[in-house]
């Protein structure tokens, strides 16, 4: 519903005959009313109700409570529509660790009309320079212990950057008011756009309104989690990450909970803050899950009582070693940034180790063959779903053809479901790389690598790994073949970390003569694999 007065966001939504069937949207909890700014229900209703005192946000260095994270989202609302020029509909990045100021920057950019582009602080200068050309972002709001990046960034859609950590952003907010009036928004306008991606091309962005936000709040943590205000909330994945932004600042702050945000998390981190601040609830990948069993011991985590993972398959044995080491059942669970957040999943009373669980209140789920038609029982198929979020890519029809098909959103995973309706992950159907929770693009890695002068052609590929999940694995023919040395394995290596995030560096790398290709020279990454 067009409500801006940059209308970017709007105008490049699919039609709604190409956008997915909306299911349960008549449900009490997921109805919401026609005007709607989801900052209000997260955050302003706690201080209208009397909770301002209330812990909101800690770290190992500060306590934020509601009231001071109302104060700074407001104030930071001023100097974006006052100092900064934003206007309804602009989008805005936000370049941060997990830390509380880009939480208040969150809110902010809201507050003000404009829509939220979190990025995830390992990217690097090439891959912000394609976000915000594909965004036409006007606005970037970026951690000075980050600003290295952003400054290499060159975009003529760009018109400010403005660097909080005691720089700029501090000195214009000393002096702005503590209120600020919201932005009266339509609850299904776009609120977020999360980058996700692909196999092919460029980013693809994937738009969620208002409304979303919030109903993915009365789904998956009512489902598993069943939250109180008394529970504190922590966990290793990035805010940039809509898995990070609902498990440690949307489902805390609806339930009027508090959060524990580490800049830097490490398996290490995540027991001491468990161990320190009382932990009661935990979001992090199966790779730390494996790698936490292995540390628990030498930790006092008796707060804990759910434990959240997702981002990659979570295998039997790492549900198993977990639950012997501490009598805690790991919660699996599959999302996706085109659904905003989990959409099957499971909880303590409704589990079966090994499967990744059921479709969640709000969601239905099933495994299809390559025509559509439901597959039987236990066979594995291609996985879809549709519930009260859905897959609406902005400007780029082609891509969303293929994801929304019958009014269906189709994941790109081959699952199997089983006779009591629980689904089984069995692989992957496309060529994403998911590592340690990360999703890697395997298209993404190639581009890198051809950019090296040495570099003449490189296929990359996933392998099976038991620590991460899955490797990034380049097979490369260089230009010169004599150069093919341990050595500059290492040099490709170090260098790609250089150029590009560093998680999607390739950490096994082959050189060949040639690469597999069929006729019409296409090459055949399954003989790869």
């Amino acid at each position: 519903m067009k409500n801006y007065a940059d209308n970017f966001a709007y105008d490049n939504l699919p039609n709604l005959d190409l956008q997915p069937d909306y299911v349960f949207l008549d449900l009490p909890q997921f109805q919401r009313s026609e005007m709607l700014n989801c900052v209000d229900r997260l955050l302003d209703q706690h201080i209208r109700e009397g909770r301002g005192d209330t812990i909101c946000i800690r770290t190992f260095e500060t306590t934020w409570t509601y009231q001071d994270l109302y104060d700074k989202s407001n104030q930071i609302a001023h100097v974006l529509v006052n100092d900064l020029g934003l206007v309804p509909g602009n989008r805005v990045l936000i370049r941060s660790a997990n830390n509380p100021m880009m939480v208040a920057c969150w809110f902010a950019i809201l507050k003000a009309g404009g829509i939220v582009v979190a990025t995830m602080p390992l990217l690097r200068s090439k891959e912000l320079t394609t976000i915000i050309d594909c965004a036409e972002i006007s606005h970037a709001l970026c951690d000075i212990d980050l600003a290295e990046e952003m400054q290499l960034v060159k975009s003529d859609f760009i018109k400010s950057i403005c660097y909080y950590g005691n720089s700029q952003l501090e000195e214009l907010i000393a002096s702005k008011p503590k209120t600020f009036d919201n932005y009266h928004s339509k609850s299904d306008i776009v609120a977020l756009i999360g980058f996700t991606s692909g196999t092919t091309g460029l980013p693809k962005m994937t738009a969620h309104f208002h409304k979303d936000i919030l109903n993915i709040c009365e789904a998956f943590p009512q489902y598993s989690l069943q939250p109180t205000a008394d529970d504190i909330f922590t966990g290793s994945p990035p805010l940039g990450f809509t898995f990070g932004l609902g498990g440690l600042v949307l489902f805390p702050m609806y339930f009027g909970a508090s959060t524990f945000l580490i800049e830097k998390p490490s398996p290490d981190s995540l027991l001491k803050a468990i161990e320190e601040h009382k932990i009661t609830i935990c979001f992090t990948a199966p790779t730390a899950w494996r790698i936490i069993t292995t540390k628990v011991n030498e930790f006092d985590i008796s707060s804990l009582r759910k434990c959240v993972s997702a981002g990659e398959n979570l295998t039997l044995k790492v549900w198993q070693d977990w639950y012997d080491a501490t009598g805690l059942k790991i919660i699996d669970g599959i999302g996706a940034t085109e659904m905003l957040h989990i959409f099957i999943s499971s909880n303590e009373k409704n589990m079966k180790p090994g499967a990744t669980g059921v479709a969640i209140t709000g969601y239905e789920a099933k495994v299809i063959d390559n025509n559509g038609n439901q597959v039987p029982t236990n066979e594995p198929g291609r996985l879809v779903v549709r519930g009260i979020t859905g897959c609406k890519y902005l400007n780029r029809i082609e891509k969303q053809k293929e994801y929304v098909v019958n009014g269906w959103n189709s994941t790109g995973d081959i699952f199997r479901q089983d006779e009591e309706g629980y689904f089984w992950f069995v692989a992957r159907g496309d060529d994403m790389i998911i590592s340690s929770g990360y999703n890697i693009g395997a298209v993404e890695v190639e581009s890198v690598l051809l950019t090296h002068e040495d570099v003449l052609e490189c296929a990359v590929v996933g392998l099976p790994d038991e620590e991460r999940g899955m490797l990034v694995c380049a097979h490369i023919v260089l230009k010169d073949k004599s150069k093919a040395t341990d050595d500059m394995k290492c040099h490709i290596q170090q260098w790609f970390k250089e150029v590009a995030a560093p998680y999607k560096y390739p950490r096994v790398i082959n050189f060949t003569e040639a690469l597999p290709k069929t006729e019409t020279g296409k090459i055949q990454r399954f003989k790869l694999k």
